[in-house]
């Protein structure tokens, strides 16, 4: 059997909610999107009225930059390392991404190639943490305050993590979104959420997620609707399902078993590779961290060769991410200098790390990857 790069966490709670959803009969969103939303504040200690719960990380994604307004002839400067659905969010708004550096040390966006980029047609700006790793977000705001931009805070791999001054991440940010895809740190089967600071734009966002019908949300809440209502904006179907919300509900109770399993992997990863010459390992997480993936650099152009030699060895690898100026949709849209997204575009190799993953998996992953090094 090979060991897969993720797998979720699931056990008899969640079955037990899905049925308990199912039961209830109710599929749309009602009271079980509500409890998980009152949940997610109050892991961040916000107000549950800033919390607004959708389908997807990218319907969260399409919301933020909607309600930033971002639209027709518009650009969004973004890593172009990042995921595609950002990418393809801008585009949709008939924007333009515009294509910014990382930085070496924890591949997130390089705060000092931001400015070079901002043009007169810049509407917003995509900061997004990496892995295990968390962006400068208050580096980032300073840049889009100082010129009158928004900042969107793509939080899609670190949820549940906090800041060294121990605000949650999302909890300080205008615009912030989640993603709680099969995947991630905690998941919906398919999931997202936006944050945001302004609890007026929050409410417009819960019209928006119903294809813009100005329903009471505490009626929808209580597993009812009201069949007359007015609609005097653009909308979408991006509302979260009961079931998905009970399912989530589930999966944050249990946030902090989570976490820690997540951080003792990540942890062991770090311990028995950290003396390999020939890869370059993320940098090393506190316990304010939620880690999701494990990202190694493999150098000397010899990916290929360690990708098959560890899929030989029983244990499946991943790519996080093929950055977006390397597709053809994406190869005209303008970019600044791109050095190091260049460089680790041919590195990046993802290994397994998801919470049920044992340690005698852990040791056939490491020992797969040690003797890789030593042939």
């Amino acid at each position: 059997m090979q060991i897969p790069v993720f797998k979720p966490s699931f056990d008899n709670n969640e079955i037990q909610a899905a049925v308990e959803a199912l039961e209830l009969g109710w599929l749309g969103p009602g009271s079980y999107v509500k409890l998980f939303e009152e949940a997610i504040a109050d892991l961040l200690k916000i107000n549950p009225e800033r919390v607004v719960a959708v389908n997807t990380g990218t319907s969260a994604v399409h919301l933020g930059l909607k309600l930033c307004g971002v639209g027709i002839g518009d650009e969004v400067i973004t890593p172009s390392f990042n995921n595609i659905a950002d990418f393809q969010i801008i585009r949709a708004l008939h924007a333009e991404p515009v294509f910014c550096d990382v930085r070496e040390d924890n591949l997130t966006i390089d705060v000092n190639k931001i400015e070079p980029l901002i043009s007169q047609k810049t509407k917003a700006i995509i900061c997004l943490d990496y892995g295990s790793a968390l962006c400068d977000y208050q580096a980032v705001k300073a840049i889009g305050d100082k010129h009158a931009i928004p900042v969107l805070y793509d939080a899609a791999h670190s949820f549940g993590s906090s800041r060294p001054n121990k605000a949650m991440v999302g909890s300080e940010a205008d615009y912030c979104t989640f993603s709680f895809d099969p995947v991630k740190n905690i998941t919906c089967i398919d999931g997202g959420a936006v944050i945001f600071s302004d609890t007026m734009l929050a409410q417009k966002a819960k019209h928006m997620r119903l294809l813009g019908q100005k329903q009471n949300q505490n009626t929808l809440y209580s597993n009812n609707r009201s069949w007359t209502y007015d609609v005097d904006d653009s909308g979408y179907r991006y509302h979260l399902a009961n079931l998905h919300g009970a399912i989530g509900l589930q999966q944050l109770r249990k946030i902090n078993e989570i976490r820690e399993k997540r951080q003792k992997i990540f942890k062991y990863y770090h311990e028995n590779l950290k003396d390999l010459k020939g890869v370059k390992l993320p940098p090393s997480i506190e316990n304010n961290i939620f880690p999701f993936i494990f990202v190694l650099r493999i150098m000397n152009h010899k990916r290929s060769e360690f990708i098959e030699h560890l899929k030989e060895k029983g244990v499946d690898t991943g790519i996080h991410w093929q950055p977006g100026h390397k597709f053809s949709y994406f190869s005209n849209c303008k970019t600044g200098d791109l050095t190091v997204t260049e460089k680790i575009a041919q590195e990046i190799v993802t290994i397994p790390m998801y919470p049920d993953l044992t340690e005698e998996q852990m040791k056939k992953v490491t020992e797969a990857i040690r003797s890789f090094f030593k042939a």
